[in-house]
């Protein structure tokens, strides 16, 4: 138990550089909070207290503005970052490693008693108000971009943009990319994905059209003008 505590101390360091002390994650970081709140409601989850684990869970939820169903299964180093409006549903699974900001829902979009929640596999970032929905997957070293909305399984090192998401067009396969932290899922300044250059190169070449339309009407006119003048001149007398 205390090594996971140290673990998850240690772990806010890597991934807030506004943090200065252990003492000060103890004391002032909700994320922290939410998680030793969660593994206590889970143990009495476990043990089918379910109505004291959800006493417990929302007691967590008043203090922290983080939900985390007492169901959830969650792995190791776990880091939620600012944190108020993050909800985790009961069949949620969460790999190691992984970060979540404020306003991410880990939700599901079925009355169905089964599995209803995502899977989020290690080293996976999510960014604030993004909402990962239904019993899909979520490869590892994924990021969710700030306010997408996910309703398919993510390929591992893909990044995911939009409403609905898309892949954006950097694709994080290098192992020494996919380690480092990625803030908020963005980790590359580029993330134009194939539907908005698309559109971009559609545009591009509606300005190149219309310049070529202007030049030939340019064109006609200044030829229409040459004919009107050509008729204005006397004709010549034929030659007898």
């Amino acid at each position: 138990m205390f090594r996971r505590i140290r673990e998850d101390i240690e772990c806010v360091f890597d991934r807030d550089p506004a943090v200065r002390s252990g003492i000060e994650v103890i004391l002032c970081y909700p994320g922290f909070h939410a998680i030793q709140i969660f593994r206590f409601a889970s143990f009495f989850w476990k043990l089918r207290m379910r109505l004291v684990a959800r006493f417990i869970s929302n007691f967590g939820r008043w203090l922290t503005g983080i939900e985390i169903h007492p169901g959830a299964r969650i792995g190791r180093r776990f880091f939620v970052d600012h944190g108020m409006g993050v909800v985790i549903g009961e069949t949620a699974e969460i790999g190691d490693d992984v970060t979540l900001y404020h306003g991410v829902t880990l939700g599901g979009v079925s009355w169905s008693k089964g599995k209803r929640h995502p899977t989020i596999e290690n080293q996976v970032v999510i960014g604030a108000g993004a909402q990962v929905l239904g019993p899909i997957k979520v490869g590892a070293g994924a990021r969710i971009g700030a306010n997408a909305v996910v309703l398919n399984d993510v390929e591992p090192g893909v990044t995911m943009i939009g409403v609905a998401a898309r892949p954006a067009t950097t694709k994080y396969q290098d192992p020494d990319i996919m380690e480092k932290f990625a803030a908020y899922g963005t980790p590359s300044p580029d993330l134009s994905d194939a539907v908005s250059k698309s559109i971009e190169a559609l545009l591009e070449e509606v300005e190149r059209l219309r310049g070529r339309i202007s030049q030939l009407e340019e064109e006609s006119g200044s030829h229409a003008g040459n004919e009107k003048e050509e008729d204005k001149r006397e004709p010549i007398p034929p030659v007898t």
